[in-house]
């Protein structure tokens, strides 16, 4: 491995996970103000730079979580991010979130990939038992992607976001170990 060869931390067949770098951010900031992007994750805060390095400085020292950049095997291309977070050893469990930074990058099963192996290492490198996420009802496409990997619905948490002048339901998915379906 030459100097110049990214870090694969975790490798799949399309896309590979490595961890998010300082010179990240400015990829992540622009993907932050994508109004589609926002409204699917329900992002409403505001984020300056220097919050974004502040974020940075903190999940870099956190140990409870392992946050990643998703990049594209063919040209290591940067295209997301992916976190498990909460990551308890004694319950063996956590939770992770996605997000694709760009729409031309959406629908290609990248995310799937992603979590995938992301997954795939929580359960047999980590020994978690359980991982769940959460996802609004509006964004049935990610619902569809998390079903595919073996989440259930587990419960619905009522109007817990209020974006563009209305309330939207949160769906509570998770897997468990042995339901895991794992895909290339």
């Amino acid at each position: 491995m030459s100097h110049n060869d990214p870090i694969k931390f975790i490798e799949g067949e399309r896309v590979y996970l490595r961890p998010v770098e300082k010179d990240d951010l400015d990829v992540m900031f622009a993907a932050f103000w994508d109004e589609e992007a926002r409204r699917l994750t329900g992002t409403q805060a505001v984020f300056s730079r220097a919050r974004m390095h502040h974020w940075f400085d903190a999940v870099s020292n956190d140990n409870s979580r392992i946050d990643l950049i998703i990049c594209l095997q063919e040209n290591n291309e940067p295209i997301g991010d992916i976190a498990m977070m909460e990551i308890d050893h004694h319950n063996q469990n956590a939770i992770v979130r996605i997000s694709i930074f760009e729409k031309k990058n959406w629908g290609k099963g990248y995310g799937t990939e992603a979590m995938s192996t992301f997954l795939d290492y929580g359960f047999n490198i980590l020994n978690l038992h359980r991982v769940e996420l959460e996802v609004f009802s509006f964004n049935s496409r990610a619902k569809k992607s998390y079903e595919k990997l073996g989440f259930k619905q587990e419960g619905i948490i009522r109007d817990k976001l209020y974006y563009d002048g209305k309330f939207h339901d949160t769906i509570l998915m998770g897997v468990l170990r042995e339901e895991f379906i794992r895909v290339t």
